[in-house]
């Protein structure tokens, strides 16, 4: 199976997860930063950018997956840097492999809180009365991307975030609409050793958009929890 990855820099290891529907280019810029101070890996998550799908019958499968490479690379305990869907296969990482520290940036891994409106369009779906197309990441999405989404919406690691214990950085954008930041303040009460970090007036590409805070930020984080 390709997996279509770049690692630069030196010292311990950090692997960066890009969220849904993009690729490890998105990641680049944070990448040349940290890779100052760590030994950065940057990868498609399989299925998109350039690398092969992993075979899949559940999401902890995309999990092993994530782990095969790992531990072929040779990477010991990383830090694990996630943004959105990224945020949440390195949550559900945590939970089953050894991990130094996490740093998630608008993570997704919640059940969103549906609307009166959408909890009336599920309504109708279910009684077959509106044809059910999905969300746009759904619509847009090839068969497998498809099956991988409804895997990965459906995994909710709220009842698993006490069980991750390392330092958690939690990084997200005030306004926020992908996954907005209720979650984020939800995963830093959970978890027992979190710290929410929040950039006003920012959206979900809160990273991307001010990359250079974002690392210095991440960077200052770490730091002091002397990983």
């Amino acid at each position: 199976m390709f997996i279509n990855f770049t690692v630069a820099g030196e010292g311990r290891d950090m692997v960066l997860l890009h969220g849904w529907g993009c690729n490890a280019n998105l990641m680049k810029p944070s990448a040349e930063l940290l890779s100052q101070s760590y030994r950065v890996w940057t990868l498609d998550l399989f299925g998109f950018g350039k690398s092969d799908e992993a075979e899949i019958t559940c999401f902890e499968d995309y999990i092993d997956a994530l782990h095969a490479f790992i531990k072929t690379n040779d990477i010991k305990d990383p830090i694990l840097l996630g943004h959105s869907f990224g945020g949440r296969v390195a949550l559900f990482y945590a939970l089953k492999y050894p991990v130094t520290a996490l740093v998630l940036t608008a993570s997704a891994g919640l059940r969103n809180r549906l609307s009166l409106e959408k909890r009336f369009r599920v309504f109708l779906h279910k009684k077959k009365i509106l044809k059910n197309k999905g969300s746009i990441d759904y619509q847009n999405a090839n068969e497998y991307l498809k099956k991988l989404l409804v895997m990965s919406v459906n995994a909710d690691i709220y009842n698993h975030l006490k069980e991750i214990t390392i330092p958690v950085c939690l990084i997200w954008g005030e306004k926020d609409q992908q996954t907005p930041l209720w979650m984020g303040k939800l995963m830093e009460k959970q978890l027992p050793n979190a710290q929410l970090f929040i950039f006003k007036n920012e959206d979900h590409f809160a990273y991307y958009h001010e990359t250079e805070r974002f690392v210095y930020l991440v960077l200052a984080y770490l730091l002091g929890v002397d990983v």
